[in-house]
């Protein structure tokens, strides 16, 4: 295989020719140089963007910043956007060329050998129609519009049809349990849900609508419910009806031809609503504008992940994700560049409950056996050119022992990438054997680490530079990411290399937050990303920048759960393990840490007289999964007297993780400090002989 010219080049020759400037992205010194730019001069830089990717509108912008602070930075005013619009430009260019917008295929699809391939005027068609329908319902710029929908191309369709509105987007896969859902679309008061009728998993189907029609009764804002039947062609739709609610059918109200014509709207209109757990209260409600989102998405696609317009590279890009998490977003974010996007929605390591299926390595038959080929064949059969998965995947297939060149055809893939936590160094190792080779060398391997919270990535990689096992390869163009240790007495830290600090971004981008859902005086936004550091961005991650620009990401600084990268707040758990009568307290942190499993011990306060055995513990397990999900579920349970707290209540969740990672107890807790007196001491003794005993196993 022959790549094509990497977009990096593409645009540093474009800045050379339109600007005068001269950068040399195929070294670190000058790939340095050019973040340096893109991080000092940020209107040079976003404004160069704008023109490389020729983002339209009907007015132009007065100016690319206003205010070069942070929170509060202000881009692109006077710009009109809408994320449909970019999307669909593409349109007839890539149809003509013969490439299709989405590739699917789900579980009993793949049983069956199928897969389904929707069109640029299909999917232009079934948006348009859509969006329609809603108007004449009564939706409009700024309304809420929620979905309980897996990673399946109507799910595209409903997220494209309500941004051309300017209504507001939000997503909860259908596998959270209700109580979840319930913490993000209670927030937001929600007018429309579009929901399907249940799910399927590793063989298993999960009838939904029960859960449905109680959520339903905890949402007085939605008037109306457009309901997909996924699973059971004979769903019945009435049972979640109501006499101040209607039910309508998703299939006919995406099968009208009509005129599309998506809103302009300003560069900072609303677009989305996603979700970032913390460690105390309900999940955070994050709004994100259309402008800052598309910029962001182009700029990364195009030269991080050097993905292109597939009429002109023929790239099909894959990231296997659930709606809940941002790299289904991410994924999203691909189509603004006209590229075919490969969608797989099930089981990654196939039918392991049991259930008809292919065995190992493509074998039929050996039902209950996992099978972690399945995305594998899937892309042999989409053509994918570019395949993402959760760091945890690859360490599962690593594990497994699978050799996924000798089941699918593999030569259309150019590149891998992964996200969500730490990528071990065995991983890459197994990608550089399992992988086929691309112009003679190792596959190009793509770690990258961002978030949730700014729809974006800080570190990723650049096609142009060579690749570290263990390190990604660089800071993202116009991500100010610095290293920082302590504060000092003005409140700032001292930017740090090739030591571990906290992971900060010292200068705003364009797809940071505009704010969060009901945060009427920006307080909790404030709270969540610069209460350390005033000013300046702290996410919550350590990081070590190395000497020659390259990053190492160590796992969450904070107490937040990171999860096979599902970020999730320990305020969530508290609630569901909590609201049983037997437990009086609780305490859960995340050991995951630089490439090892996420370790999520669970230390709970029984009733008096009660004591924690089999039965207890999996009711434990079992009311969480139920709750939140069976990503929430902990690894072990362990009863403890008491659980360690700060003088004002708090749970000292952070010194706790930082005990069980080896911190001496004397550096972490301060008995005198906490909550309990005497007890405070036999509480600390006890989870310092756990320590140990976790340390010597």
């Amino acid at each position: 295989m022959t790549l094509p010219e990497p977009h990096i080049l593409r645009y540093t020759n474009w800045l050379a020719a339109e600007r005068g400037l001269h950068f040399d992205p195929t070294t670190h010194e000058g790939y340095d140089a050019l973040w340096r730019w893109s991080v000092t001069d940020l209107r040079s830089f976003w404004g160069s963007i704008w023109r490389f990717f020729d983002m339209q509108s009907p007015t132009p912008f007065e100016t690319v910043l206003v205010d070069d602070v942070m929170p509060g930075a202000r881009w692109f005013p006077g710009a009109q956007v809408n994320y449909a619009q970019q999307v669909f430009r593409h349109a007839d260019a890539a149809h003509a060329a013969g490439h299709p917008a989405l590739v699917f295929q789900n579980e009993a699809m793949r049983e069956r050998g199928e897969l389904q391939q929707i069109s640029w005027p299909e999917l232009r068609q079934q948006v348009a129609s859509l969006a329609a329908r809603m108007q004449r319902l009564g939706v409009q710029p700024g309304d809420r519009v929620v979905a309980f929908l897996p990673n399946i191309p109507q799910t595209a369709v409903a997220f494209l049809a309500v941004a051309s509105l300017g209504a507001i987007w939000s997503v909860c896969s259908p596998d959270m349990g209700p109580v979840a859902v319930l913490d993000r679309f209670r927030q937001i008061e929600p007018k429309l849900l579009i929901a399907c009728d249940g799910y399927r998993y590793g063989g298993a189907v999960h009838d939904r609508l029960d859960v449905l029609r109680g959520m339903l009764t905890e949402l007085p804002s939605v008037r109306d419910v457009l309901l997909l039947r996924y699973q059971d062609r004979a769903a019945d739709a009435s049972r979640l009806a109501a006499p101040a609610r209607a039910v309508h059918d998703f299939d006919e109200w995406v099968a009208d031809d009509a005129t599309f014509a998506p809103a302009w709207l300003p560069f900072a209109h609303p677009l989305w609503v996603v979700y970032s757990s913390g460690t105390t209260g309900l999940p955070k409600p994050i709004v994100h504008g259309h402008g800052g989102v598309m910029i962001e998405a182009l700029k990364a696609g195009a030269l991080h992940n050097n993905v292109g317009a597939s009429a002109a590279t023929g790239d099909r890009y894959f990231w296997y994700s659930a709606t809940g998490w941002i790299m289904w977003n991410s994924q999203m974010g691909a189509l603004l560049g006209g590229t075919t996007v490969c969608m797989f929605d099930g089981n990654p390591s196939g039918n392991p409950s049991g259930h008809i299926g292919a065995g190992p390595q493509g074998t039929p038959g050996a039902h209950g056996a996992h099978d972690w080929t399945t995305l594998w064949r899937f892309a042999a059969d989409a053509g994918v050119t570019f395949f993402g998965a959760g760091a945890a995947f690859f360490s599962s297939c690593l594990k497994a022992g699978i050799e996924p060149a000798k089941v699918a055809d593999l030569s259309a893939l150019r590149a891998v990438g992964a996200t969500g936590s730490p990528l071990a160094i065995d991983a890459y190792e197994w990608v550089y054997a399992q992988m086929p080779k691309v112009d003679g060398h190792d596959i190009w391997l793509t770690p990258i680490s961002g978030g949730t919270d700014f729809a974006g990535a800080f570190v990723a990689g650049l096609p142009t530079l060579p690749v570290v096992a263990g390190e990604m390869q660089c800071r993202c163009l116009g991500a100010a990411v610095e290293a920082w240790g302590e504060p000092d007495a003005d409140g700032l830290g001292k930017a740090l290399v090739d030591e571990v600090g906290e992971l900060v971004c010292v200068k705003p981008m364009p797809s940071m937050p505009l704010y969060f859902w009901g945060d009427q005086d920006g307080s909790r936004y404030r709270d969540s990303y610069f209460d350390m550091y005033p000013g300046v961005w702290r996410h919550g991650d350590w990081i070590r920048i190395t000497p020659r620009g390259g990053a190492i990401i160590y796992g969450r600084s904070d107490a937040t759960i990171n999860r096979h990268g599902i970020r999730m707040g320990t305020a969530e758990l508290y609630r569901a393990v909590e609201a049983l009568p037997e437990v009086l307290d609780s305490i859960v942190v995340d050991l995951e840490y630089l490439g090892r499993e996420s370790y999520m011990p669970l230390f709970v306060v029984l009733r008096d007289g009660l004591v924690l055995d089999a039965a207890m513990t999996r009711k434990m397990k079992d009311g969480i999964k139920a709750a939140l999900s069976a990503r929430h579920v902990p690894n072990q349970i362990f009863q403890v007297d008491a659980v360690p707290r700060t003088l004002s209540g708090k749970k000292m969740e952070l010194p706790l993780k930082k005990l069980l990672m080896g911190t001496p107890a004397a550096q972490v807790f301060n008995v005198d400090a906490m909550a309990g007196g005497e007890r405070a001491a036999g509480c600390v003794a006890w989870f310092l002989e756990f320590s140990r005993q976790r340390a010597a196993s």
